[in-house]
């Protein structure tokens, strides 16, 4: 017990949780777009691949690592397209183009590298984001936000300017009833297609930044399987958060926490348990949670039902 409270008090935890959620915050957000439209994407794991890897190939290549982030956001967004023109444009499943969408962009990223660096054994890296120290002297935060890279910043900062669209602008009200009831939608002169291919590419783009954060910030390179079921976990926060921006973001540091807390749990404990108990604490206490707030979840009425023009 007394390990865990040192272990609450300790700045380079609270570090540590907040890294941990920025993907996730940005891959919530991104899912939160596209289900907002009526939409579900899940070729959200495949996304964060193609964003993780695109966005560090290009840094690797000499462009900066803001334009890095840009091309992971082009990407994604490129796939989002994808996965609109298969469910919006023909009405197909979207379980099944979001599934496939997700092989196709993890199997042509991970070809990608093996092509651009067939004879590699140890990945290549790059000089990633640093931290901003420059914050540490705000009081209480400071050290916690000081940890972090810009692109954390930008996290933060995405979730109250979603909110904003989607509560405050005419965008955001459209965006709202595509998803709710299309019909109405259509009847006030609104394209339900464009909006809804309009909130995919945007959320997918969303996903590819979250991706990218892994290479140009969190590490330094790239490897398979690095994604590791993020994309997974985002779908499940946007219904543990009620398709809500504001709760999207308690979620996502609710699991950073629990996953931070084992890493630290880990650590501290030695061999006193198999790692894999600690392991499962995350995903067992979000289940959890999940379950108690998905019974009050009120979900977009229009999430998975495609709609073509003219259809009452």
């Amino acid at each position: 017990m007394m390990e865990t409270l040192d272990l609450l008090g300790s700045a380079a935890f609270w570090v540590a949780m907040l890294r941990i959620a920025t993907p996730l915050i940005l891959g919530t957000l991104g899912v939160l777009l596209c289900e907002r439209a009526g939409v579900l994407n899940l070729g959200i794991e495949g996304i964060m691949v193609a964003g993780a890897f695109s966005g560090w190939l290009a840094v690797y290549l000499g462009a900066p690592l803001p334009v890095g982030v840009l091309v992971a956001a082009v990407v994604g967004g490129l796939f989002g397209l994808l996965h609109a023109v298969l469910t919006v444009m023909l009405g197909l499943s979207q379980h099944v183009s979001g599934l496939g969408v997700t092989m196709l962009a993890s199997s042509l990223s991970y070809f990608a590298y093996r092509v651009s660096f067939p004879k590699v054994e140890t990945p290549p890296t790059i000089t990633p984001f640093a931290e901003m120290h420059w914050l540490d002297g705000i009081p209480i935060i400071g050290p916690v936000l000081g940890g972090q890279t810009p692109m954390t910043l930008f996290a933060l900062l995405a979730v109250p300017a979603i909110a904003w669209l989607l509560y405050r602008t005419p965008v955001g009200l459209a965006l709202r009833m595509v998803g709710e009831n299309p019909a109405a939608a259509e009847g006030q002169g609104l394209s339900v297609t464009r909006l809804r291919i309009g909130a995919i590419v945007a959320g997918s783009a969303l996903m590819g930044v979250a991706g990218s954060f892994l290479t140009l910030s969190a590490f330094n390179a790239f490897f398979f399987n690095m994604i590791n079921g993020r994309g997974w976990i985002c779908v499940a926060l946007v219904v543990f958060a009620s398709w809500r921006p504001g709760k999207a973001l308690a979620g996502a540091l609710l699991f950073a926490f629990f996953d931070a807390l084992q890493l630290r749990l880990q650590q501290s404990s030695g061999a006193s348990l198999p790692y894999q108990v600690y392991l499962m604490i995350p995903y067992i206490l979000s289940i959890l949670a999940l379950v108690v707030m998905a019974r009050r979840a009120a979900y977009p009425q229009a999430l998975m039902k495609p709609y073509r023009k003219g259809e009452r």
